[in-house]
């Protein structure tokens, strides 16, 4: 079996096994499509430091899938700030095709790499291959995961989120009143949502109110 049908397989067990609604049998063949992808590129590009189906599909996707089911109603625009290889990005324009998607990365590698999975995917996400701050524009929501100095990233991300926007923030419970001290005064932050598998891992959403 190839890995790209083992992982389609795998990726439904063990969202049940989480107590997670499945996904259907087309995102999941998608799904292992992107795995076999990171797993291929990740040989001569530093994408992740996990390297096996198993531990992508536990770490990296499942959380990513958390996350997208997580973000409320009538976003229509979202970047993945820092996306690297495409997480939680590229999760959430597989399970929400109704968000535009853009993908920020600076690493021309990295960048490289999102281009080849949205054509693989066939994807109509835009990918941003330099600094967000030259983006020009906001979105309605800016997600962030595993970013360099993320504190200092939650401040630059800050004037990228619409007035009404979100910031999405995939982080351990340790660091989040840090990341809430540098975004500021002008978010209403939800309860996080803790992710599966981990005690200290989680997910928070703040909604900008100015």
């Amino acid at each position: 079996m190839s890995i790209e049908a083992l992982v389609s397989a795998r990726l439904n067990v063990l969202l049940q096994a989480a107590g997670l609604e499945p996904v259907g049998a087309a995102t999941a063949d998608q799904f292992g499509m992107y795995v076999s992808l990171i797993l291929r590129w990740n040989a001569k590009v530093n994408l992740t430091a996990v390297r096996d189906e198993e531990g992508i599909i536990e770490r990296h996707i499942i959380e990513s899938i958390v996350l997208a089911r997580d973000l409320p109603a009538r976003i229509a625009t979202l970047l993945d700030f820092g996306s690297g290889a495409g997480l939680p990005g590229i999760p959430i324009a597989l399970c929400r095709p109704e968000i535009a998607v853009t993908l920020a990365e600076s690493q021309g590698k990295k960048a490289a790499f999102l281009r080849e999975a949205m054509r693989v995917l066939r994807l109509t996400a835009k990918v941003h291959a330099g600094r967000v701050e030259l983006l020009g524009q906001q979105f309605d929501c800016v997600a962030m995961r595993a970013v360099d100095r993320m504190a200092e990233a939650v401040r630059t991300a800050v004037p990228l989120v619409a007035p009404g926007g979100w910031l999405a923030l995939m982080t351990t419970e340790g660091e989040l009143e840090a990341l809430k001290c540098a975004a500021g005064a002008h978010f209403v932050w939800r309860e996080p949502a803790p992710l599966p598998g981990s005690e200290r891992r989680l997910v928070a959403l703040g909604a900008r109110t100015a």
